[in-house]
């Protein structure tokens, strides 16, 4: 409890001193026992979200390679606490998600739906099936030497069914269906990410100064409004952080006269708003 009660007064540190932030996100949770609520977990944790939340700076979470975000971990850090700034990155070889792929099939493929999946797939069970429906009520003795052959059948298959459903589930995990869903906006191999989060960090700071500059000049914006004015403008390809730097560092003037322009309109805007209504 006392490392979430000094992260969240770091991050508070970090804000008022206007630095960006990177998170290595590598947690597993908590376990919600009387231990973790004895220690005032989510007390603490919760501190760490409101953090975030009044956080005026960007903030990158980062999935190492082969580090997990799980549980409770996931939501502290989740980036529509405050979408403005944070933004989520993983490792190709990293897993993220609430539950774990044991736990998900725990829950959506228990021991009744893998066996209809058997009986559904494997050829013995579907022969056996079929052996089963064929013979006669009064036949008992077959009955039951086909229902141990199903049974033993059953058996065998368990562990490479549930090894399968492991699998699928783990697959859900991975960072290609975390992008696909939406959860992290990239993909960045550890080799690269020095290099990736070392311009996406300039052209973030550059960016949010030039996105504070048109709110402070139009009002009626809103963060996602005045990005977009910004990227209209921008002549390079919007998802290469360096080649945008770059043209935020060619382009300032003109980028500044638009920001001036659109001052003077939101003014005259507002004067003649003025004036219209001394009229009425």
């Amino acid at each position: 409890e006392k490392d979430l009660s000094k992260t969240a007064q770091a991050l508070k540190d970090f804000n008022n001193e206007g630095l960006p932030v990177m998170i290595f996100a590598n947690w597993r949770g908590f376990s919600g026992g009387s231990r973790d609520m004895s220690g005032e977990i989510l007390k603490f944790g919760s501190m760490i979200v409101d953090a975030l939340r009044e956080y005026e700076h960007p903030i990158y979470i980062y999935f190492p390679p082969f580090g997990e975000l799980r549980g409770g971990s996931w939501v502290v850090v989740d980036p529509t606490i405050n979408e403005e700034k944070m933004t989520m990155f993983s490792d190709p070889e990293a897993r993220g998600g609430i539950l774990e792929p044991a736990g998900i099939v725990e829950i959506k493929f228990r021991l009744a739906d893998q066996l209809k999946a058997m009986h559904r797939i494997d050829p013995q069970l579907l022969a056996l099936d079929t052996e089963l429906e064929g013979t006669d009520d009064t036949d008992k003795t077959s009955q039951e030497d086909i229902k141990e052959q199903i049974a033993a059948r059953e058996e065998l298959l368990k562990p490479v069914y549930l090894q399968a459903a492991t699998e699928f589930a783990d697959l859900h995990d991975k960072t290609g269906r975390m992008k696909a869903k939406g959860v992290i906006k990239e993909a960045v191999p550890w080799a690269e990410s020095r290099k990736y989060f070392f311009y996406l960090a300039k052209r973030r700071i550059a960016q949010d100064s030039y996105v504070a500059q048109l709110k402070a000049a139009d009002s009626s914006l809103d963060y996602a409004s005045a990005l977009a004015i910004i990227s209209d403008m921008c002549t390079v390809d919007w998802d290469d952080n360096e080649a945008v730097l770059d043209f935020y560092a060619s382009s300032d003037d003109t980028i500044s006269a638009e920001i001036s322009q659109l001052k003077t309109a939101s003014i005259k805007a507002q004067i003649e708003a003025l004036q219209k209504e001394l009229a009425e």
